[in-house]
């Protein structure tokens, strides 16, 4: 079972309906996306050509790359288009905290993000 570290991103508003926004968070740009319902949240790197998913256009729980047109789940974090595609995304925990936004980092990457800020070599 993975520990969170939770850190807040910003205003629910701030992330319209079926689309994305990218977030800079523990030396990682994170995309995360309002489905109406609920948030979800992936690397915002796509696995073909690293294409901005936070760009790109959302279908239903999954987001097709604006580059290539790859569609990556975003629940699992898992490429869904090619069949063939390479390994998943990481996806993070989302919950909403009174109207905010609140991002789940594994204990494990914030620390190593807070050592390199401490001037730790990586």
């Amino acid at each position: 079972m993975t520990d969170y570290q939770w850190v807040r991103i910003s205003s629910c508003d701030s992330v319209p309906v079926r689309e994305g926004r990218a977030v800079h968070v523990a030396d990682r740009e994170i995309a995360v996306f309002n489905l109406g319902d609920r948030f979800l949240a992936v690397d915002n790197s796509c696995p073909h050509r690293g294409g901005p998913l936070a760009d790109g256009i959302v279908s239903g729980p999954s987001v097709v790359c604006p580059l290539h047109a790859w569609k990556i789940d975003l629940e699992t974090g898992c490429v869904a288009r090619p069949a063939a595609g390479p390994s998943c995304l990481t996806s993070y925990p989302v919950r909403v905290d009174e109207g905010t936004i609140v991002l789940g980092i594994p204990v494990e990457m914030a620390a190593v993000a807070a050592g390199r800020s401490n001037g730790e070599a990586a």
